[in-house]
């Protein structure tokens, strides 16, 4: 497993990386994808949604089982990643640059960890 040191993570396997901060980039780790399987389809927001720190903003569908993908952010969708759409397995091969969403104007989130936490996190739960 791979946690990359400058990303910030939840307790539901997201990622964030903050642009700044008011403005994040969010996604699956590579736990999550790994526990998912094969992922095939995703359901992604519009942009100019809201959206609610812990709650889902987006699911996947792997060949196991349906999962929600929550907010680790408060803010409002700024962009969309339209390629996840055509490619899901993208969430697999690269589960750190295939952001699902851009988030701006935030203004809370969930309780984030760093990487090193997370990954004692991670090893807690196996």
């Amino acid at each position: 497993m791979h946690f990359p040191e400058e990303l910030k993570y939840t307790k539901t396997h997201e990622w964030v990386r903050f642009t700044d901060e008011g403005t994040a980039y969010i996604g699956i780790t590579d736990y999550a994808q790994d526990q998912l399987g094969d992922l095939v389809f995703v359901n992604l927001p519009a942009a100019g949604d809201d959206l609610t720190a812990g709650e889902p903003f987006a699911d996947v569908e792997s060949v196991k089982a349906v999962s929600d993908v929550n907010s680790p952010v408060t803010g409002t969708v700024r962009e969309v990643n339209e390629d996840l759409a055509d490619a899901p397995e993208k969430m697999n091969e690269a589960p750190y640059e295939a952001w699902f969403v851009l988030a701006e104007g935030i203004t809370d989130q969930a309780e984030l960890m760093d990487a090193q936490a997370y990954e004692a996190f991670v090893e807690s739960e196996g």
